[in-house]
């Protein structure tokens, strides 16, 4: 059995970078490779505890939720269409994660995360410094379905380890004329069902692997991914509207070449 405090270690790891852009499972990469954690198990372990880093976002948006279930009358993000345009949204990194799910098992390595790192960063910064579009997308009842799809085709970056799928939804959001706040707030929305999806996707995979002596091992990482996903998204959220994402990729292009001399070269 591995360290509990390994477990722990991780989980924190997960929830605080899940929802920044900075890569959640960049970080828990080259977390594990630190701590010697590494490995098919580990691989699931890093996929299976962002489920907690879910629920931090079910707990933190539950009335949007509960929304999707019974309509809200007036909110246009509610009931079948608002389940729609998440649909939308998960739909293409979904087909391309299952079509490319073996390749993508092979970039969880220190060098991948560092090119990821690194190219999200310039893109971030280019996004960024563009002359701004018209901002015709301020609140999640504006949302429509090519926003919704666009969004999600962006989201497909994300299957490159360290790459970070809130980076790439968040600035696909901004591409398509959606305000910053809102780009985020639908990011930490739309990362439940592609979540759930990829993760009951390689436990089913990888359940070969697994053991009744592991539950507690997930467990401690389940919890503790929530706790520190709902501190993050909190933070995240009352920055995001008084800063760009110019800091964020300050420190991957940092992170960089630190990894480059410290875990590959």
């Amino acid at each position: 059995m591995d360290s509990w405090l390994t477990a722990v270690i991780l989980s924190i790891v997960e929830g605080l970078t899940e929802f920044l852009p900075v890569s959640s499972s960049g970080h828990l990469i080259l977390a594990g490779d630190l701590l010697g954690f590494s490995g098919e198990k580990a691989a699931t372990f890093q996929v299976v505890i962002q489920l907690g880093a879910i629920m931090a976002v079910v707990v933190l948006y539950w009335g949007r939720f509960w929304g999707l279930l019974k309509p809200t009358p007036g909110a246009a993000f509610s009931g079948l269409r608002g389940i729609g345009l998440l649909l939308l949204t998960s739909l293409p990194a979904c087909v391309l994660g299952l079509l490319l799910h073996s390749a993508i098992k092979h970039l969880f390595t220190p060098l991948s995360v560092l090119c990821a790192l690194a190219t999200g960063a310039v893109i971030m910064i280019v996004v960024e410094k563009l002359p701004r579009r018209t901002e015709r997308y301020a609140t999640l009842d504006e949302m429509t379905p090519r926003l919704a799809l666009g969004i999600g085709c962006f989201q497909c970056l994300a299957l490159w380890p360290g790459f970070s799928r809130s980076a790439s939804t968040i600035m696909g959001g901004m591409l398509l004329g959606a305000k910053r706040s809102l780009a985020a707030e639908y990011s930490f929305i739309a990362a439940v069902p592609i979540m759930i999806a990829a993760t009951g996707y390689d436990l089913l995979k990888s359940w070969h692997l697994l053991s009744t002596a592991d539950v507690p091992f997930f467990a401690i990482g389940m919890i503790g991914s929530f706790l520190s996903a709902l501190v993050a998204i909190k933070v995240f959220i009352a920055l995001v509207s008084r800063m760009t994402l110019i800091p964020f990729a300050v420190y991957r292009l940092i992170l960089a070449p630190l990894v480059y001399f410290f875990m590959v070269n």
